[in-house]
Formats: C-alpha cells, sequence, structure tokens
C-alpha cells in the first residue's frame, strides 16, 4: 500500500503579520500534482489543519477545495486534529464524510475505532488519534496523574483491541514524541510532561506523526515514526529545512520504507547576511526575508530602503552585531566596591578585550575629574 503522509497545514497562518493563504493554496496544488503522480492508496493528514481553532473563511474554503478534489480522486483521506484545531468544529460533517472516504477524528473516543483498507494484500488498519490533553484519560486509568505517554500508551492499547494480530496497522498522531528537534512556529509545552515515547508505536508498522514541523524519523527496529514536517517554512529558524510530504509503501509482508519528496513553493523563507550596501546590491527576490546586518552602526529605514531595492518580501531585520554588543553589556557585573575610572575600565575590557591603559585611561581620568567638578 502506498500512502503520502502530510501534517501541519496550518491554513490561514500568518509570518510576521504577512498573510501565507497565498502561499499555501500554491502549496496545496503543487500537492495535488504529487498526488496525480505518485497515484497513492490513501493520505494521511497528521494534526493542524488551521493554525487556529476558529479560522478564517479562506482558510476553510480552502481545506474545502483541496478535499474535495482528493475525494473526486476516489482517494481515501485520513485526517485528525491538531493542538491548534478546533476539535469540534473540525468535526462537524465527519459521518457524511466517511461515505467518502474521507476519515476524520477529533475527539479520542470511549472505544477507538480505527479504519481499514485495503490493497492487494490485504486489511491495513488504521488508528487515528488525535490531539487530546491527557487528564481526558484520567478516569479511565488508575492513576493519581495522567501524563501524555501515559495516555496515548493507554489510548493506543485500546485501539489495538480491534487489530488482529499479524494484520499490518498505521497508527496517525499529533503528539511530542521525546527527541523530535522544535522550531519557533511550533506551540510550545512547558517541560517534560507532554513527552511521548516512540516505544508506544512499536506494534504499528509505520506511525504517521504531526506537529513538529520539520521533517524526522525516529526509525527503531521493526517499526518507523516519523514527522512528515509542515508543507511550508512558518519560521525563520525554519529556512534550512526541506519541506514536503513522505510518501509510505507498506509491502504485503509489513515491510515498510519510505521517502521524502519536496514540494517547491511559490516563495522561499531565507535569510540573507551583510552590510546594508552589500544586501542593497543583491539581485531582486520575491522571497520571504529576513535580513541580518553586520553593519556597526544602525542603518535609518534599513527595511523599507531594502524592500525597494531588492527584497519586496522582507519581514525582519536585525542588526546582528548591535545586538551582541546590547547582550555583553546586559551582561557585564560591575564591581561596586571600586571607583567610577575602574568600573569603566572594566566594561572597556569587557567590551574590547583589551586593558584600559596609557592615553585612553589618562582622558578617562581627566573627564571623571572634570564632571565631578
Amino acid at each position: 500500500m502506498k500512502i503520502i503522509h502530510t501534517a501541519d497545514w496550518h491554513l490561514g497562518k500568518s509570518l510576521k503579520n504577512q498573510s501565507l493563504i497565498d502561499d499555501q493554496n500554491y502549496i496545496l496544488q503543487e500537492f495535488l500534482k504529487l498526488v496525480d503522480d505518485e497515484k497513492p492508496d490513501a493520505i494521511i493528514i497528521a494534526g493542524d489543519v488551521y493554525d487556529r481553532s476558529v479560522p478564517p473563511v479562506d482558510a476553510v474554503n480552502l481545506f474545502d477545495e483541496i478535499i474535495f478534489k482528493i475525494v473526486e480522486r476516489k482517494i481515501p483521506v485520513l485526517c485528525i486534529s491538531g493542538n491548534h484545531d478546533g476539535a469540534a468544529r473540525l468535526k462537524f460533517g465527519s459521518r457524511i464524510f466517511a461515505r467518502s472516504n474521507f476519515f476524520i477524528e477529533t475527539l479520542p473516543n470511549e472505544k477507538p475505532k480505527n479504519v481499514v483498507l485495503n490493497d492487494n494484500f490485504g486489511e491495513v488498519y488504521f488508528s487515528l488519534i488525535p490531539f487530546f490533553e491527557p487528564v481526558e484519560m484520567q478516569d479511565k486509568i488508575s492513576a493519581e496523574k495522567v501524563d501524555a505517554d501515559a495516555a496515548t500508551k493507554f489510548y493506543i492499547a485500546e485501539a489495538r483491541k480491534n487489530i488482529p494480530a499479524g494484520k499490518r496497522s498505521v497508527a496517525v498522531a499529533h503528539l511530542f514524541v521525546t527527541g523530535g528537534a522544535i522550531s519557533e512556529s511550533e506551540r510550545k509545552f512547558v517541560g517534560a510532561v507532554e513527552n511521548v515515547s516512540a516505544a508506544n508505536f512499536s506494534d504499528y508498522n509505520y506511525t504517521a506523526l504531526g506537529h513538529l514541523h520539520k521533517p524526522q524519523t525516529m526509525k527503531k527496529s521493526g517499526y518507523i515514526v516519523r514527522y512528515s514536517g509542515s508543507l511550508l517554512k512558518y519560521s525563520f529558524d525554519e529556512a534550512n529545512y526541506s519541506k514536503g510530504v513522505t510518501v509510505v509503501e507498506i509491502g504485503g509482508d509489513g515491510t515498510t520504507t519510505f521517502e521524502h519528496r519536496n514540494l517547491i513553493p511559490r516563495r522561499d523563507v531565507r535569510i540573507v547576511e551583510g552590510t546594508f550596501d552589500e544586501l542593497k546590491k543583491s539581485a531582486r527576490s520575491e522571497d520571504y526575508i529576513q535580513a541580518n546586518l553586520t553593519d556597526k552602526n544602525h542603518v535609518l529605514n534599513a527595511m523599507d530602503k531594502l524592500r525597494n531595492a531588492a527584497f519586496p518580501n522582507i519581514l525582519s531585520i536585525k542588526f546582528v552585531n548591535l545586538e551582541k554588543e546590547i547582550e555583553s553589556a546586559s551582561a557585564l557585573k560591575l564591581r561596586e566596591e571600586v571607583s567610577t575610572l575602574e568600573q569603566f575600565a572594566d566594561f572597556f575590557e569587557y567590551s574590547t578585550g583589551e586593558k584600559l591603559e596609557g592615553d585612553y585611561r589618562s582622558a578617562m581620568e581627566k573627564f571623571l575629574a572634570e564632571i565631578k567638578g
């Protein structure tokens, strides 16, 4: 069985107050082209369809359009909610949609059911595990406090009661697996309470995860736990990530292989670095840009000037050397028991790496004497 695994569409998201809906529409049209090329037996969307619980109308319309085009191609879709989605809203129409092979789970079930699809080798069972808070499993587990790991383990055990021994199976979940690499655009959890062990999914041939935006794999012996990553770069610290989807193939004996497939966006998200004069001479680019300026002095209206000169979609600017100086100054701890001259000497050495000596020291002594009066 061939499966396309995708996640974290975040429809309706903005980057530095720049709406990305047109970019999302573009990348989803590219996604449909890939679907036509690959001709998968199923498509998985592992949560965070939308960027917020009450999505804007254009985001809802875009999701409706894409799902309609996939279902029109007679390809089953298996979708769950993520921590950004409004679970109750996303669930609307799910029983009707299932008749068209669009299966969506947004709320944990008392008795989790599995979606069963068939290929030439027989049945493949899909456990759809929507995002939920550990407290939702509290009354089902005899423990004083239930963390995400225990709650997930319990829910998986319930789902697997309906999977016959020896049958191929796939889990779809939206959570943080211990050891995963995070980025700025993900909603952060505090501490380790939300950590889930990859070993919980060891009975599945493949686990399709959402939540982390970097494509990454926790491959273990006999099973694969993988994040497909988001379709687009949603923060500048993702600038070096390759975004796209994962194409998975599960053989008749359960042997599973996968491959990351890049999707090329309408506009890239890039960080450029150099002096203002250097960057002003750059080739014109429509990409979303963060400019890291290395000038030692502030440049007035630098962003507007760079927007007009080379980067019409520049979204962020940093004076990296000036920020380092501010960080250094804030980290300096001056001795309180010494003279003002010695305190300045400490600052001078901290900033320049050199001792305050000779003419510099004499000049500062003279200056301090004059202002005292």
